[in-house]
């Protein structure tokens, strides 16, 4: 109970010294918003909303079925009411929508051939044209289903008309009759029937955000100025061992057990101080979006604290005085943060260096930040992302407590 207490006190002592500290204060929590807001402001504008898909449609013929099925996709978009269902557009001239295609006024079109109606009632082929340019992951997908729902009707239209054709031959019907006949289904089937001959559906989860650089620019300075934070305060550590504060503790019958514990403690509480400031901020300032999950973003926000407290305490361990723990410091957090995804967001670097991002626990952190705050994830999503902080913290802590000592156990 006793090393339990103390264990508390050099926490908490470790914690009113950094919240004292004007400097530490600013250059950890003041100055990392200073560049949040900069990048706010020279990224604003790069992200647009999603628009609703638009499925140009144009056809050759001046009358007949293909401009029949055009007005019914038409009817049928325009009395739809789910935001983001896709607008269907009838353009009038093929060859103007094959110059506009050429120009990229618009991805592509479906369009009918002047034989279209001809070809369905004769039972004969007529081949749809689908021109885009480029390559479109989503009108091209778009633009084949549409014509292979459009095939797959007028199949069955077909089948129709040539059994009625062969009993009308059978029973010694006129030509004139069974042209009636094949106009009479032809009727039923696009015109009279209740139904669209074409129809999609459209779900609506929610109207589409468009997202803020904020949304990760703050995890990723979060992340940077933590682990900053986190191996700068190694120095303090090894100033206590050098002016022998250390010693005077064990003398004082601290354990060296209640010394690391108390000393790692004190580095989560100066982390957990930072997010819940970084988080408050981000989402009353910048209205950040936290995902579906936002218990998910908070649970890898401690993961980065403690896995930063274990390398702030293994850094005091492996280096032996001030200096060299500065300057270790400063350079494992200014390699390993655009390394990790931390001045940029890691999903848009060449695939070998989000390999290399592996490496590092930043790459990790900022990952499972960006999975679920930019793309929807849960926390099931980003399960090895954790598994992953988790495991840099226990080597970090395992370095620390086999190479922890006082002044005068240094060799």
């Amino acid at each position: 109970m006793p090393q339990m207490r103390r264990i508390w006190f050099i926490a908490l002592n470790n914690l009113r010294l950094f919240v004292t500290d004007r400097l530490a204060v600013s250059m950890f929590i003041l100055f990392p918003f200073l560049f949040i807001i900069m990048f706010n402001i020279l990224l604003s504008g790069t992200t647009t909303p999603d628009k609703p898909l638009q499925l140009h449609l144009v056809t050759q013929e001046t009358s007949g079925l293909s401009i029949q099925l055009i007005q019914a996709l038409v009817t049928a978009d325009s009395s739809s009411s789910i935001p983001g269902s896709p607008v269907i557009i009838w353009d009038k001239d093929y060859n103007q929508d094959l110059a506009d295609v050429n120009a990229g006024k618009f991805v592509g079109f479906l369009a009918f051939p002047a034989n279209f109606t001809q070809a369905v009632e004769n039972g004969t082929s007529a081949n749809l044209e689908i021109y885009t340019k480029g390559v479109s992951t989503t009108t091209l997908p778009a633009l084949s289903g549409l014509a292979q729902s459009i095939i797959s009707q007028m199949s069955a239209v077909q089948v129709e008309i040539h059994s009625v054709t062969a009993l009308m031959t059978q029973q010694g019907s006129s030509p004139a009759d069974i042209q009636k006949a094949i106009a009479q289904i032809v009727n039923n089937q696009i015109v009279a029937n209740t139904k669209p001959l074409i129809s999609y559906q459209a779900d609506s989860i929610g109207p589409v955000k468009q997202i803020s650089a904020s949304s990760y620019v703050v995890p990723g300075y979060l992340v940077m100025f933590v682990f900053f934070a986190a191996a700068i305060a190694s120095v303090d550590i090894i100033r206590e061992r050098n002016n022998h504060t250390l010693e005077r503790m064990l003398a004082n019958a601290v354990k060296k057990e209640s010394i690391l514990t108390g000393t790692y403690l004190g580095g989560v509480f100066r982390g957990l101080v930072q997010i819940a400031i970084f988080w408050t901020v981000g989402i009353l300032a910048f209205h950040i979006y936290m995902g579906i999950a936002p218990w998910a973003v908070i649970l890898l926000s401690i993961l980065v604290v403690l896995m930063s407290a274990a390398f702030s305490v293994m850094l005091a361990t492996i280096v032996r005085t001030e200096r060299s723990a500065s300057a270790l410091a400063v350079l494992c957090s200014l390699a390993l943060a655009p390394l990790g995804g931390c001045w940029w967001p890691l999903f848009i670097d060449p695939k070998w260096l989000q390999f290399v991002a592996k490496f590092t626990p930043h790459g990790w952190a900022n990952e499972g930040f960006n999975q679920l705050m930019l793309f929807g994830a849960t926390a099931s999503d980003v399960t090895w992302q954790m598994v992953a902080l988790v495991g840099f913290t226990l080597a970090f802590i395992t370095i620390a407590v086999i190479n922890f000592r006082t002044s005068g156990e240094a060799t």
